[in-house]
C-alpha cells in the first residue's frame, strides 16, 4: 500500500547570529564534506515550530511538556470544583496521574518566600512529561468521580484501585493525542506502552558552505558616569557567524493519522484533524525561528525557497547536494544562487537514477537568485502552498475515510 510522506527543503540566509548555542556560548558547528559548517540542532527548531503552533492552532489541540504535570491537573480540578484547595487538589492530582502514567513523583526542595518561610509545591516528575490539553481535562473529570468532588484521597485510591478504573486512567492518556504529541512523539520512561511513536523526522540544518564563527568585542557605557569616570561599564564578547543553511524536515502521513485518528471528533470527517496538523506544520516549520540572540542580532529571516516533495516509499533529504561546499557567487557574490543551482541539477539526477517516486511538488521562491528552482515543482505562494498540500493529504486519506 502506498505511503503518504512529505518532504520538506529550505534554503535560508540568516545574517550574523547565534540561533542555537552550545555550553561554550559558541553557535553550534558541524563537520560535513570535510569543513566546518554552521549548524542549528533538530531540538531548537522543533521548539520553534512547536510555539509557532500557539498562533496556529487552538489551544485544545496543543500539549503541555513539563515536569509539573501535577500543578496543571490540579488547576483543571480547582477549576471544576472551587471548593476543594489547591494543596489538597495537588495530592489528589498525584494520585491520579501516577496511576495514569507509573511515573514516580516527588515534592522538589521547597524555595523559601520573602519571611524565609519554606513554600509549598506540588510534587514533580524526574523528567519532561507531555500530555494533551485533553488528556489533562479528561483526568480531572476522573479525579473529581474518583473523590466524588471532594480531596478524598483515601477514596481516590480506592476508585483507583479497581481494574476497569486504572484502565480507563491508562487508557485516558493513551487516547486525545494533541497535535504536538502526534507529530513530535512523546517517551513515558515508566510506561513505554504510553510512548507515542513520532510522525515527524527533522534534520540538523546545515550551511551549505564552510563556516567560521566569530566574535564581537561589546562594552556598555553607564549613563551616570560622571566626565571624570571614563571607560566602560561593563565589557564581554558574542560570539556569531552567518550562513545560509539547507533545512529538512519529513512528515510521514499516515503515522500522524494513525496518532490522531483515536482523538477524533464525531462532527468532525476522519481526514480532517490530519489535514489540520500538515498544514500548521508546513506553516510552523517554514516560518519559525530559534530565537537565541534574536534581540542582540535582529537576525528575523524568511526563508529563500521551499521545495516539498510527496513521495509513497519513503523520506529523502538532498542534503548530499551540499556535501561539497558551495563556493561564493564569483559574480555577485553570495552562497545562494549557486546553492539554488547546485540544487536544480542534483535533485533530477537523483530521483531520475534511483527511480524516486514523485506524487507532486511544489516550490516557494523568492528573488532572482532561486530561479533554477522554477522547474522542480508548481511554483506557489505560502498561503497556495498550505493550501495544495492540505488539499493533496485529503484527497489521500479519502479512501481510506469512505
Amino acid at each position: 500500500m502506498a505511503r503518504t510522506i512529505l518532504d520538506i527543503h529550505v534554503l535560508q540566509t540568516v545574517p550574523p547570529s547565534n540561533l542555537n548555542r552550545d555550553d561554550t556560548g559558541q553557535p553550534k558547528t558541524a563537520v560535513y564534506g570535510g569543513v566546518r559548517r554552521a549548524r542549528v540542532s533538530s531540538q531548537a527548531w522543533k521548539r520553534a515550530t512547536r510555539r509557532a503552533f500557539d498562533d496556529l492552532l487552538d489551544p485544545s489541540h496543543l500539549g503541555v511538556r513539563s515536569k509539573k504535570l501535577v500543578d496543571e491537573l490540579a488547576g483543571r480540578i480547582t477549576a471544576a470544583e472551587p471548593s476543594i484547595e489547591r494543596a489538597a487538589a495537588w495530592k489528589v492530582a498525584a494520585e491520579t496521574l501516577q496511576t495514569a502514567t507509573n511515573s514516580k513523583l516527588e515534592v522538589p526542595r521547597r524555595k523559601k518566600d520573602a519571611d524565609g518561610e519554606a513554600e509549598e509545591t506540588a510534587p514533580e516528575s524526574s523528567y519532561l512529561m507531555f500530555l494533551s490539553r485533553r488528556q489533562l481535562d479528561a483526568l480531572a473529570a476522573l479525579t473529581l468521580e474518583g473523590t466524588k468532588g471532594t480531596d478524598d484521597v483515601t477514596a481516590l485510591k480506592a476508585f483507583l484501585k479497581a481494574k476497569e478504573n486504572k484502565a480507563r486512567a491508562r487508557a485516558l492518556v493513551n487516547t486525545g493525542h494533541s497535535v504536538d504529541i502526534a507529530l513530535f512523539g512523546r517517551m513515558v520512561a515508566d510506561a513505554t506502552d504510553l510512548n507515542v511513536e513520532a510522525s515527524t523526522q527533522v534534520a540538523h540544518a546545515l550551511s551549505v558552505h564552510a563556516v567560521d564563527n566569530e566574535s564581537d568585542y561589546y562594552t556598555a557605557v553607564d549613563d551616570n558616569n560622571t566626565d571624570a569616570e571614563k571607560g566602560a561599564g561593563m565589557i564581554g564578547t558574542v560570539e556569531f557567524n552567518s550562513a545560509t543553511l539547507y533545512r529538512y524536515a519529513a512528515l510521514d502521513v499516515d503515522q500522524l493519522h494513525a496518532n490522531l485518528g483515536a482523538g477524533l471528533r464525531e462532527d468532525e470527517a476522519p481526514g480532517t484533524p490530519t489535514r489540520r496538523a500538515v498544514e500548521a506544520f508546513i506553516e510552523g516549520f517554514i516560518a519559525s525561528l530559534p530565537t537565541g540572540k534574536i534581540n542582540t542580532f535582529g537576525n528575523t529571516t524568511l526563508p529563500d525557497a521551499v521545495i516539498v516533495k510527496l513521495r509513497t516509499k519513503r523520506p529523502v533529504s538532498f542534503v548530499a547536494a551540499f556535501e561539497k561546499p558551495v563556493a561564493q557567487d564569483p559574480e555577485n557574490g553570495g552562497f545562494l544562487a549557486p546553492s539554488c543551482e547546485r540544487l536544480a541539477r542534483f535533485v533530477p539526477d537523483l530521483e531520475e537514477k534511483f527511480g524516486i517516486d514523485d506524487e507532486g511538488g511544489w516550490v516557494l521562491r523568492v528573488g532572482s537568485g532561486t530561479r533554477a528552482l522554477a522547474d522542480l515543482g508548481t511554483e506557489v505562494g505560502l498561503r497556495e502552498l498550505i493550501d495544495a498540500v492540505g488539499a493533496a493529504v485529503a484527497e489521500r486519506l479519502a479512501p481510506e475515510a469512505a
